[in-house]
């Protein structure tokens, strides 16, 4: 089969099989995250790292909530691998950013690591911590969701129907479910550009 066209199989299937229910979950908690004033930081290596910095945009912009990711901000995370270690890099930038328990950490992971595997122990790191002092944790995970999909308050886990091409459709669907979220009427609080002029 031509690939094109399989990816795009792909990417259809898995349309239809996400568990809109797992979506629900997730709009229920940043719901009430926003109706306490609460914030959201996001945090994810990689192709998940950019895709962090867009969510924040768009949940700033179009949801109105006060957003952060500390990939945004390469000399602090780059000084703190230097200094103290990949894995307590994100846990100790949310400490500095007073992360309590009106506040959110949102996860976009592939695998959403794993202490077993010994990959992404900075994103356990920083749950463990998220969770010690209350605040909720959601996520956006591929395969099996990992260590994340264990302790999230509400996750999405985007379904394996190829294993040769987990992470591009994971970090695909990161950006269609968190753009679904922005556009959600219980969180969508303006239109953005375009849907502004067409008015």
């Amino acid at each position: 089969m031509n690939y094109s066209r399989q990816h795009l199989q792909e990417t259809a299937a898995i349309l239809q099989a996400l568990d809109v229910g797992a979506i629900d979950r997730m709009v229920d908690v940043l719901a009430g995250i926003k109706a306490v004033d609460g914030r959201i930081f996001f945090i994810g290596i990689g192709g998940s790292a950019a895709n962090c910095s867009h969510a924040v945009n768009d949940f700033r912009k179009l949801a109105g909530v006060e957003c952060y990711t500390p990939t945004d901000n390469v000399s602090e995370l780059t000084a703190r691998i230097n200094d103290e270690g990949w894995e307590s890099t994100f846990a100790e930038w949310l400490k500095i950013s007073r992360l309590g328990e009106s506040d959110a950490l949102f996860v976009l992971s592939v695998g959403g690591g794993s202490i077993e595997k010994n990959v992404s122990l900075n994103l356990v790191a920083a749950i463990r911590h998220a969770k010690s002092i209350g605040a909720k944790v959601v996520a956006i995970l591929g395969r099996d969701g990992g260590f994340t999909a264990t302790v999230a308050d509400a996750a999405v886990i985007v379904p394996t129907v190829n294993p040769e091409t987990v992470t591009p459709h994971s970090e695909a669907f990161q950006s269609v479910i968190w753009h679904l979220l922005v556009s959600h009427p219980r969180l969508k609080t303006r239109a953005p550009k375009w849907e502004s002029m067409a008015r």
